[in-house]
This record gives C-alpha cells, sequence and structure tokens, in this order.
C-alpha cells in the first residue's frame, strides 16, 4: 500500500489496484499539482472518501465531481453537510453506514465514528489484504472503538493537532481555544502520544503526524511527543513522519 499525506485535510491511499483520496481540502488544482509532485496523475484516482463536512476537508469537492466524475464516499451525516457547505453541487454518492465495512475497488474500507464536532464524523481503517491503515485526523478525545480499530494497524495517519501551552498563548478567542480543547475538538500532542502508546503493536511501522496547526504546534514539538512512546517502547522500527500542511508528502510505502 502506499500513502501521502497534505496536512490532514488530502490523504492518497493506493492499494488493491484502487487509488483514493480521503478527504477533499484542497483546490483541484492544488490536488493535481501535491499528485504530480509524487508522480500520480489526478485522473487516475477512482475515488474520494470524506471523512466529516467541515470546509476545510470538502474545498475541492465541486471541481472534483465537476471535471472528473469522481464518485463521493461518506455517510449520511456528512453528505448531507458537504452539500450544504456547496449549495447546487451535482455529486455521485455512495452512501456507507458509519459502523460498517465496504468495498472500494480492491480495498477494503472500515467506517468507524470519532469524537467531533462535526455531523457523523469518521475514522478509516482501509486494507489490501496484505497492510492495514488507520485514518484518525480530526477527533478531540479517544473511545474504546478508536482504540480497537487502530489496533493492529502496519501504518497510521494520526492527528496532531496543537500543543496545548501554544495554543492557550495564541491569542485566539477564548471560546475557540476551548472548543479546541473539548472532547469534540482536536488531539493534542500529549493526547496524540497516548493513544500511539494504547494502539502501539508489533505490525506498525509507519506513523504519519497530521493536521498540525500552523499557530499552535511545530513537527518538531508532534514529533518529539510521540517518539517518546516509541523510545519507551523499544520501537526505534516505527518510521515517523511529519505531513506538511503547505507541500506534497513524501510517497510512503507499507
Amino acid at each position: 500500500m502506499l500513502a501521502s499525506g497534505s496536512g490532514g485535510n488530502c490523504l492518497y491511499v493506493a492499494g488493491g489496484g484502487t487509488r483514493l483520496l480521503v478527504d477533499a481540502g484542497l483546490s483541484r488544482r492544488e490536488t493535481a499539482a501535491r499528485l504530480a509532485a509524487i508522480g500520480v496523475e489526478l485522473g487516475a484516482v477512482d475515488a474520494v472518501l470524506f471523512t466529516h463536512d467541515h470546509e476545510d476537508h470538502c474545498r475541492g469537492a465541486p471541481q472534483l465531481r465537476r471535471r472528473h466524475a469522481l464518485p463521493f464516499y461518506a455517510n449520511e451525516g456528512t453528505s448531507a453537510g458537504v452539500e450544504l457547505v456547496h449549495r447546487g453541487m451535482q455529486a455521485e454518492w455512495r452512501i456507507f453506514e458509519t459502523a460498517s465495512t465496504f468495498a472500494v475497488g480492491g480495498l477494503r474500507v472500515e467506517a468507524f465514528s470519532v469524537p467531533h464536532d462535526a455531523s457523523d464524523a469518521v475514522g478509516f481503517a482501509i486494507a489490501d489484504g496484505c497492510v492495514r491503515l488507520g485514518v484518525v485526523t480530526d477527533l478531540g478525545s479517544v473511545t474504546a472503538l478508536v482504540r480497537h480499530k487502530l489496533a493492529a494497524c502496519d501504518a497510521l495517519v494520526l492527528e496532531t493537532n496543537h500543543d496545548v501551552e501554544m495554543l492557550r498563548q495564541s491569542g485566539r478567542p477564548w471560546s475557540l481555544i476551548q472548543r479546541i480543547l473539548g472532547p469534540r475538538g482536536h488531539l493534542s500532542n500529549e493526547q496524540a502520544a497516548e493513544l500511539l502508546a494504547a494502539v502501539l503493536g508489533p505490525r506498525l511501522r509507519l506513523l504519519v503526524l497530521a493536521h498540525l496547526s500552523a499557530e499552535c504546534n511545530t513537527p518538531s514539538l508532534a514529533a518529539a511527543a510521540v517518539r517518546g512512546v516509541l523510545r519507551d517502547a523499544g520501537r526505534a522500527d516505527v518510521r515517523v513522519e511529519v505531513a506538511a500542511a503547505d507541500a506534497a508528502g513524501a510517497l510512503l510505502k507499507v
């Protein structure tokens, strides 16, 4: 399986002869440019999976549908929410139940609920028969279900949104700070590290840190938090990458 992330709002996944985007938070032009940087044509993508309906995860949906006729996979809440963001968009929705497993080409996708302030936010576990990839990029707290779904993964794309002290000193409105820190907001570096410690298994060999706040986090802080967990567990074999918000990530083979 191959994966390449851009921040946390557009993830490219390929395996089982199928090419997917998880979320469409970039414009069509920017998505095409970032895929081209890793040697992939946007026209070769088979479908888009949506985790939730916030604009930074569905900004490019109308253009992708209009120019490439890509099928969109989402649950009822997310599909309705995306259509509210983009009124008049004519999309081909393939609706899944949140607690379900479905096939997209040669990939098997498990959708599971995550705590986030969106219509019906989900994470995904994507498998090609050999490799299992867990994707959770927007969640404010960790549930037993999240831990269960991310266990036994070969690779994880994990939100490390903020450093708590940087967020508190950011000058943002207090209501926004409270939203981010809340149980339906976003994971801090420390929360992400705790989640990693809970799901770290012998199969894990790649960890991609995603959805970092440009104002309230740094790649070095996020990486230090998870590397401490890996060091304590004696897992120097796990590769850690930080997804950049403003550039294509490396194409990573799992």
